[in-house]
Parts: C-alpha cells; sequence; structure tokens
C-alpha cells in the first residue's frame, strides 16, 4: 500500500483543522481528511467544522450507509453515511474483498459496472464518475471490468451480468429519488440483486477496510487506458433488443397501430432505448416529450422525479398528448427500470393506472400470450407469476381460476429476481412478476424490473385492444369481472425522524397492552397480524411468519373481517412509512363505488388511528 496514500502534505492541515470538542467526532473528521481526496466534499467538511454544525457533522460521520431494497442510497455529499467518491471506493473495496473470498475465477470473471445521468456539482459527484471510481478500485486489482462507456437503464446491469457471465455488476443509480440523492446498487452473478447473507457480508468487508488502498483507487483515467476494461455497450443493446422480440406477438398489428403514444424519459436515460425497443416491435417510434427527453440531474421540469405521482408530475406530457392527439402516455422514472401509464378516457380527462391496474393488465396479457402458444394444459403446471406481498392480490386470483401458480415475496425485486432463479433450477418459468409502485417484468429477460421492455409490451396491449374497440380502462374491468374486482389504495406518510418512526411500531405492537396488537381498524374487526419484522404470524399454526423475518425494516400487514388487507411499513429507499389496502372482492361482484367508500374509511382509520400524523408530525402526501 502506498504510504502517502495520495494525501500530498494535507495530514499537517488537518492537524491545524479547528477541532469540534468531541474527541470522537474529532477523530471522525480526521480520518475524513486524511481519506477524502475529492476537493469538493473536503471543503464541505472543513465548512461544517469551521462553522460548529456538530449535529450535522455527526449525522454526517458518525455512521454509515446499509443495503436497503435497492442497494446503498443516500445523499451525495461529505460524511460516511453519504454518497461519494470516497464512500463509493470504500463499497468497492468491501465488495471486491468478498467477490475475491466467493468466486476463485473472480478475476477473469469480473463485474459489469453502469450508471446513469444524476450529478451534484457542489460535490463534485456524478453516476459517471462514481462509476469511473468503482472501475478503478477493481482495474487496480487486476480485475476484468466490464463498464458501460454511456448511462444506461438499471436492467442492463442484470442483463449483462448474465449474458458475460460476471460475477457481480454495480448500478450507480438512486432511482427516482430526489435530486440530491445516489446509490450503489449490487447484482449477483444470477443477475439478482444481492439478499441476505451477501448484503451483510459485503457490510463487513467494507468496515475491514475503510482506507482507499492506494492512489489508483483515484484514478478515473485509469478505464480509459487499462486493457482489462471493455465497454459492453454495443453488445448488450443489440442482444437485448433481439431478445426483446420474444415478447413480441403481435407485430403485423403493431405496424399498422393508429394509436399515438406519448413517452417521457423524465430527464433520466430512458429516451433512446425506449424508442429503440418500439422500432423492434415494429412501431412507429413514439413522441417525446422534448423537455424531459434529454438528461439532467436537476428533473428541471418536474417537482420530483417520480412518474408514481401520477397525474401531478405528468402534466407536460398530458399536455404534448393532448396536442397530438395521442391517447396513451407512457413516462419511464429516471433510471428506465419503472413505468407509468395514461390513457384519454372517452368521456373527460385522463386516467392514470396504478401499479395494481396495470398489473392486472400486464398479468393478463402475458397469460393470454402465453397460453395462445402452450394449449396443452398440463404446460401450465410449470408457470409463475410473482408479486411482493404488499402488492396487489390480483394474479392470485388469476392462479386461483387459469391453474398456474402464483407466489408473494417480500417487498423489493431483489426477492423477486432471487426466487426467479430458484425456480428456474427446477423447470418452472416466470412468466410475468410485478411490485406495486409501478416496477414490471413481462417475460424473464431480466431478473429485475424493466421499464423498457414494460414500455413496448403496453403498447402492443394498446395496439391488440384497439383492434378489439377496446381501451385498457374498459379491458381492465373486464378482467375485474372474471377475476373479481380488486380496489386498492397506496399512499405514505413523509418521516425525517428514525426515534419516531421506532416509537410508531413499538406503540401498534403493544397497542392494547404488552405484545398485544390491534383489535379493530375503524371499528372493523382485525382477524389476523403478520409482523415480518419480528417473525409473527397469528394465520399460522405456530404463529410464526412464512416470508423471512427482516429485522432491519419495520412491516406489519393486518386482515380484516371485511376482506380488507391493510400493510404499515417503512420504505427502503425514502423517509417514508408506506401504507397499503385492498379490497379484493368475488368474481361477479360488482358494486365498486361501495368496495372503494369500504376501503377509503378502513384507510383513513389505518393512517389516523395506527400513525398518528398530527402527532407524530408526519407529513402527508401532496396529491
Amino acid at each position: 500500500m502506498e504510504e502517502d496514500n495520495g494525501i500530498n502534505g494535507d495530514l499537517n492541515a488537518n492537524r491545524r483543522s479547528q477541532s469540534t470538542g468531541d474527541p470522537q467526532l474529532d477523530k471522525a473528521v480526521h480520518q475524513w481528511l486524511t481519506w477524502d481526496k475529492n476537493q469538493w466534499t473536503r471543503a464541505q467538511l472543513e465548512s461544517l467544522v469551521a462553522a460548529g454544525r456538530l449535529e450535522d457533522l455527526r449525522a454526517r460521520l458518525c455512521s454509515r450507509m446499509s443495503f436497503g431494497t435497492a442497494g446503498l442510497r443516500a445523499p451525495m455529499g461529505a460524511g460516511f453515511n453519504r454518497i461519494n467518491d470516497l464512500t463509493i471506493i470504500q463499497s468497492t473495496q468491501g465488495l471486491f474483498s468478498y467477490l475475491c473470498r466467493y468466486f476463485p475465477d473472480f478475476s477473469s470473471r469480473g463485474v459489469v459496472v453502469g450508471f446513469d445521468t444524476r450529478g451534484q456539482e457542489e460535490s463534485g459527484c456524478s453516476s459517471e464518475r462514481l462509476a469511473k471510481l468503482t472501475a478503478a478500485v477493481m482495474l487496480s486489482r487486476d480485475v476484468t471490468v466490464h463498464l458501460f462507456s454511456a448511462f444506461v437503464p438499471t436492467p442492463y446491469v442484470p442483463y449483462a451480468v448474465k449474458k458475460l457471465g460476471a460475477a457481480a455488476g454495480v448500478m450507480i443509480t438512486a432511482s427516482h429519488n430526489p435530486k440530491e440523492d445516489n446509490g450503489y446498487k449490487v447484482y449477483w452473478c444470477n443477475g439478482a440483486q444481492i439478499s441476505s447473507p451477501h448484503d451483510k457480508e459485503i457490510l463487513r468487508s467494507i468496515e475491514e477496510q475503510l482506507e482507499p488502498w492506494s492512489a489508483s483507487c483515484w484514478e478515473e483515467e485509469l478505464v480509459e487506458s487499462c486493457s482489462l476494461r471493455t465497454d459492453p455497450l454495443t453488445q448488450i443493446n443489440r442482444c437485448y433488443m433481439d431478445e426483446l422480440t420474444s415478447l413480441c406477438f403481435h407485430r403485423d398489428l403493431n405496424s399498422s397501430c393508429p394509436v399515438k403514444f406519448v413517452h417521457s424519459s423524465f430527464h433520466g436515460v430512458g429516451h433512446v432505448f425506449v424508442q429503440q425497443a418500439f422500432q423492434t416491435f415494429g412501431f412507429a417510434p413514439p413522441i417525446a416529450v422534448p423537455e424531459q427527453k434529454d438528461p439532467d440531474p436537476n428533473f428541471s421540469s418536474v417537482r420530483c422525479p417520480n412518474p408514481e405521482e401520477g397525474e401531478s408530475v405528468l402534466e407536460l406530457s398530458l399536455r404534448l398528448a393532448e396536442r397530438e392527439n395521442a391517447r396513451i402516455v407512457l413516462a419511464t422514472d429516471p433510471d428506465a427500470d419503472r413505468l407509468a401509464v395514461a390513457e384519454k378516457s372517452d368521456r373527460c380527462g385522463w386516467k392514470v393506472f396504478t401499479g395494481n391496474e396495470l398489473a392486472a393488465l400486464l398479468g393478463w396479457w402475458m397469460f393470454f400470450n402465453w397460453k395462445e402458444s402452450h394449449p396443452d394444459p398440463a404446460e401450465t403446471q410449470s408457470v409463475y407469476m410473482l408479486a411482493t406481498t404488499v402488492s396487489s392480490k390480483i394474479l392470485q386470483a388469476f392462479a386461483r381460476i387459469e391453474g398456474f401458480h402464483f407466489e408473494e415475496t417480500l417487498p423489493g425485486f431483489k426477492w423477486i429476481g432471487n426466487r426467479m432463479h430458484e425456480l428456474a433450477k427446477t423447470g418452472n418459468t416466470v412468466i410475468f412478476a410485478f411490485e406495486e409502485s409501478i416496477g414490471f417484468l413481462c417475460g424473464n429477460l431480466v431478473p429485475d424490473k424493466d421499464g423498457v421492455s414494460s414500455a413496448a409490451v403496453v403498447a402492443e396491449m394498446v395496439s391488440y385492444l384497439h383492434n378489439k374497440n377496446l381501451s385498457l380502462n374498459q379491458q381492465l374491468h373486464n378482467i375485474y369481472q372474471t377475476y373479481g374486482y380488486h380496489v386498492s389504495k397506496t399512499s405514505y406518510v413523509i418521516c425525517n425522524d428514525a426515534p419516531t418512526i421506532h416509537k410508531i411500531f413499538s406503540r401498534i405492537r403493544n397497542f392494547d397492552g404488552e405484545s398485544s396488537y390491534p383489535k379493530t381498524c375503524g371499528g372493523v374487526r382485525i382477524v389476523h397480524v403478520r409482523d415480518v419484522t419480528t417473525g409473527y404470524d397469528s394465520s399460522q399454526p405456530d404463529l410464526r411468519s412464512v416470508l423471512p423475518v427482516t429485522r432491519n425494516s419495520q412491516m406489519i400487514t393486518f386482515t380484516l373481517q371485511n376482506g380488507v388487507v391493510a400493510t404499515l411499513r417503512t420504505s427502503g429507499t425514502e423517509p417514508k412509512i408506506k401504507y397499503y389496502t385492498e379490497f379484493c372482492a368475488a368474481p361477479g361482484k360488482s358494486e365498486v363505488s361501495s368496495l372503494e367508500a369500504e376501503l377509503r374509511k378502513v384507510t383513513a382509520a389505518l393512517v389516523d388511528e395506527f400513525l398518528e400524523p398530527e402527532k407524530n408530525n408526519l407529513i402527508r402526501r401532496r396529491v
């Protein structure tokens, strides 16, 4: 290891730096300034010390990031619990050490590295720079690195991991989070996001060697000069688009489709790739929203870069669609792994579909086309659909009637991706999977959610239905008539104080005395409680949850006597408490307004009685 670590005399400056008066904090400040070579983040930290901002310093320096439902994710800026040059180098050193122990042939198999379009000038951070530093750490230890030369959709990284036989993949992205955030998403050799025990072991490896190994770790230029670096962009893009044709069932209809589509890439990576996917399916390219077509790390035209927020963030897309007489709006989030869809209503206005509604349509569509090419009913036995446990139970209703298999997983596509891998080993096929937060996977092209392929599949479904004089919304109601109405509500409150979140969930677990959960919600009796955080499930004979215990996050599900299923959980990527409610009616029951009214009542009670937003200073979702 090089003795000076590239510090170049900065140690003396550190010693002269102002003391905080807290020896532990002083040590952390000294460590940071000794190791960090990024002039912007060094300056940030020095100014916090000079200003005596001790709480801010403690928040930044006295804890570290951990793997949530989407890897490491945090604001960019100085500090050990932020995303920056130093923490990315530390994370990659830990990842290297773990992969070396796990794969004897790691150096030759190598890693795939991709990045989105995020950046923050005041931190000197961009996704591209952080990806190059990730590559530099690996290259400095003679590991093959497949680093994309330009931004790509997140699903391209797991796709490339499988296609190239890499040991792992890293995607630098914070997906749909606010512009201040970035992230480090790790994929295993099977293309699925890492889960336990790999995540915990990688964190342990990171903490074992926090000091950067050498000056080479900071050399972005290494990616241009090192022979171990390859650029997989052209090959992977070509292979992906070729394999995408396996999801195209009605190309002839597509080429003559009169329906116009508008697409927004939300200032992210999606534009070029969705245009190509449409071309692959035989469509004319969708009309791009010009203000949102090109990458912009400030997401200038939207109040938040999350298409899941609905009509309020789709304003430019809907306005363009009105002008162009386009009936369908598609919006991919900034890293193009999720998809929002809106349809022009014949009566008035626009229908923005929820993730659960889109899943009902896509699940129906994928099974409909699978049946067309697999007429033997016996083959249905090897077909699966998957959904996260907080998502709609509509696929379960499909499976019950159609005879295929349905399984639930914990929230987060890492659970779906890993389950797909296990099922494939026993000769089974997952033809559709989803999470309610507009994350869909049609087919098994990638073991992760994919907004690019989903956009093309939705377009083909629209084209087919238009040929039958049906809209998406009309078909959705046809599905509900056949399989039963599934009315759902998903939303959240914001809580920036971790102790408050802990207090809220502790109160729920001791609602009617110690270790006694609530017995009613909105006056309706609660018949079952499942607490995945503690592993308790009152519906099981042994009172133990079938889903894996996840002690580092909060999630409690209530089943009510009236058939409503309600879940409260903390987000794995943002300071939110999310809530999910769903009313599942029997096939043929169509009094939708009464179902919706009952669901609204229970949802309001769930939030007011169990979360107490006003008392706990929670910020309700802005609609």
